[in-house]
């Protein structure tokens, strides 16, 4: 089996490069460099040329303030492509894995988010891959979207690193607790997509995250618990004093009952994922 991974330089992508070797497959693992996915022709000649069996769309625009000013390019990179890769899949008999994000929602819930909630985005962000899902559904028989939150590794920037950063550069920090969600280890998440890949792709929308609720403020304080950073007071913050140029929702819990009755996946709690990427991390610091 052919497979290709999209965006692979970012924290999926790398993540899904670690574990590769525990699958008899072929990659190819290819950023913009070897593979522009906004280029349709592009597109076109890679999967005809490499036989692809299956894409896993990890590449996106994730800049979530910086696309309120910048749609048409969030807009390409989070519609348009995955749109061009659905329907390369669907001319060769490939299925695609699209990774999407709890910003298709407003926020406003107070019970965790199934698949079949209404979507309601609250920025460009959002409604940009909101439409990407949407394309990719429309435009491949085989496809699976997934819809992930708070998303952290080992690799590139992240909330993680940059907090244990700054609770090592700072005496106080203050950090948003009224936002709640479910912070996901890239690595459980890159395990959760080969198990969609070995077992075969089950069309339809899937969330994933870590098991647990918590929000930004509780996190911090798991995070400099784990790392050991004990000089920073981390004080809370409301959502209001600290005010951004897109908007974030104040809930975004993920119901994970579909995925893993589906593929029979087993997710730790995001507390034990967060202490394994840690000490993952306190190896490379």
């Amino acid at each position: 089996m052919n497979v290709l991974i999209t965006g692979a330089n970012g924290q999926l992508g790398n993540e899904m490069r670690v574990l590769a070797d525990q699958y008899p497959y072929t990659y190819f693992f290819t950023d913009v460099a070897e593979l522009d996915i906004c280029d349709e022709e592009a597109v076109n000649i890679f999967f005809k040329t490499n036989s692809i069996d299956v894409v896993v769309n990890c590449a996106a625009y994730t800049a979530v303030d910086a696309a309120e000013d910048n749609r048409e390019l969030s807009d390409k990179l989070n519609n348009i492509a995955p749109g061009y890769l659905a329907k390369a899949a669907q001319r060769n008999g490939a299925s695609i894995i699209q990774v999407s994000t709890d910003y298709v929602f407003n926020g406003t819930n107070h019970i965790p988010y199934t698949e079949d909630e209404p979507t309601c985005p609250a920025s460009v962000y959002g409604s940009t891959k909101l439409a990407g899902e949407i394309n990719v559904l429309e435009n491949c028989e085989k496809a699976v979207v997934i819809r992930t939150a708070w998303l952290y590794s080992i690799y590139g920037n992240n909330f993680v690193k940059t907090m244990i950063r700054l609770g090592r550069e700072r005496d106080t920090l203050g950090v948003i607790f009224d936002q709640v969600g479910t912070p996901t280890y890239a690595n459980d998440l890159a395990k959760a997509i080969y198990a969609i890949i070995e077992k075969g792709v089950v069309r339809g929308i899937y969330h994933f995250s870590n098991e647990g609720v918590c929000s930004w403020y509780d996190f911090t304080k798991s995070i400099h618990r784990l790392a050991g950073i004990t000089g920073c007071k981390v004080n809370p913050l409301h959502t209001a004093d600290y005010p951004t140029k897109a908007a974030r929702p104040h809930y975004s819990v993920l119901d994970k009952t579909k995925i893993k009755e589906t593929y029979n996946i087993e997710i730790p709690h995001w507390e034990e994922s967060l202490s394994n990427c840690i000490k993952v991390l306190s190896y490379e610091l």
